[in-house]
């Protein structure tokens, strides 16, 4: 018997299922467009539009059976408009329109071409590295501008300001909106592999909204990866790149229990962890010492995350080694998030007191003032020295900086597991 009309979803369900498409599809479309339209402001604007006409049209007519192609022909549609309109480049739309299927199920491009032909341009020279990612983010990794405040540490008109100048700066530089050729690439790699990071570092811990983990994006992030190192063959830090994302990954399903809460570290159940995984990061980050020209920034981090996955439990990881190597990190790339990390490892190593020392210095500084890390450290350390007047405080100043549900969900937990009335505190 035939099944009868699949059900039409209304309201907020279409909207949800509209930004899951986007979350999946939004770069693809993107990059098609920009390809399109050689103009990757007009390409966001004719997406935007896409994304409106589904809203209006999907609760009436049903969810396409492939929404990306859908998006992608309807944007080219208002872009045939555009230029209908204004009489010009009369060419290049009968060009176009003549690709265009009347049943709108469109092609899209090469999936991985096209995105990495996006990344590659918006991490063009032109543009300073805040820029490059900023932009990168919002048109490669699909995140709102807020998201890539959050990742970034600054106010969203700040980061607003940021994108739209660097989507001037593109235009006032008459960037080709081009595949660059290999002899370009090698200005444009750090860039690239940093907002590639940045992407997975949204799916592993999301800056912002309800969940845990956003997977797609971290799969989407290791999809690239693995494009890159096939391109840079010779290139140790996306080898480098990809072996961190391999080993950090192999914990995704240890790390959200049953009922979507997530689990700490210590408390993940290790045999969850994927060993393919970790044997594919490991085997990646060999193939870095094998070329010869020692480890990068991305690769040491690869190490660090390689003490973690080899380590039987938290108590029995090599923690002096994993100090050792964030002391490495920390004159590779020094930052504020590096010397944090490394307060972490040595309070595990040596003992809270020493650590709480280094987390004072960077408080005095005034280092990540706008993020929930420092205090939520801080606190860790002061409950272990049997301090938790004081750690309540630094958790209380945490939790309203955290942008993520789950997250200060966790950090609540320790709030009232300190407090005296509390069965546990």
């Amino acid at each position: 018997m035939a099944d009868g009309p699949a059900p039409v979803p209304v309201g907020d369900d279409i909207a949800r299922r509209l930004g899951a498409v986007w979350r999946i599809e939004g770069a693809r479309v993107i990059a098609t467009l920009t390809a399109l339209t050689r103009d990757v402001a007009l390409a966001e604007d004719l997406a935007h539009d896409a994304c409106a006409e589904a809203l209006r049209s999907w609760p009436r007519d049903g969810v396409p059976a492939n929404p990306g192609a859908w998006l992608t022909a309807v944007a080219k549609r208002r872009a045939i408009d555009a230029w209908r309109r204004q009489d010009a480049l009369a060419e290049r739309y009968a060009r176009i329109g003549s690709t265009l299927r009347e049943s709108g199920d469109d092609e899209l491009e090469p999936i991985g071409d096209s995105v990495l032909r996006l990344l590659f341009i918006a991490c063009h020279p032109v543009l300073s590295t805040p820029a490059q990612c900023a932009l990168a983010l919002t048109l490669v990794g699909g995140l709102s501008t807020e998201q890539v405040a959050r990742l970034f540490l600054v106010p969203v008109t700040t980061m607003q300001q940021r994108i739209v100048r660097a989507k001037r700066a593109l235009s006032a530089a008459a960037v080709p909106f081009e595949a660059p050729d290999p002899h370009e690439w090698h200005d444009r790699v750090s860039g690239v592999l940093r907002v590639v990071y940045l992407i997975f570092t949204e799916g592993y811990a999301p800056a912002s909204g309800a969940t845990p983990v956003h997977r797609e994006l971290a799969d989407e992030a290791l999809r690239l990866g693995r494009r890159l190192v096939a391109m840079l063959p010779r290139e140790p830090e996306a080898h480098g790149l990809l072996s961190l994302m391999l080993l950090q990954s192999s914990r995704f399903s240890a790390r959200v229990a049953s009922d979507g809460s997530p689990v700490l570290l210590a408390d993940q159940d290790r045999a969850r962890w994927d060993r393919q995984a970790i044997l594919r990061g490991r085997a990646a980050l060999r193939r870095v010492d094998a070329l010869g020209k020692g480890r990068g920034p991305y690769a040491v981090q690869a190490a660090i995350a390689e003490q973690h996955a080899i380590a039987p439990s938290v108590d029995a990881t090599d923690w002096e080694r994993i100090v050792l190597l964030y002391e490495v990190l920390g004159r590779l790339a020094p930052s504020p998030i590096v010397d944090l990390n490394r307060a972490v490892a040595l309070s595990m190593a040596e003992g809270p007191a020493e650590a709480l020392d280094l987390v004072d210095r960077l408080t005095d500084e005034g280092a990540l003032a706008h993020s929930p890390l420092l205090p939520s450290v801080r606190g860790e350390l002061l409950a272990r020295l049997g301090r938790p007047d004081e750690a309540r405080a630094e958790f209380a100043r945490a939790i309203p900086l955290v942008g993520n549900a789950a997250q200060r969900t966790v950090l609540d937990g320790k709030l009232r597991a300190l407090d005296p009335r509390h069965p546990e505190g």
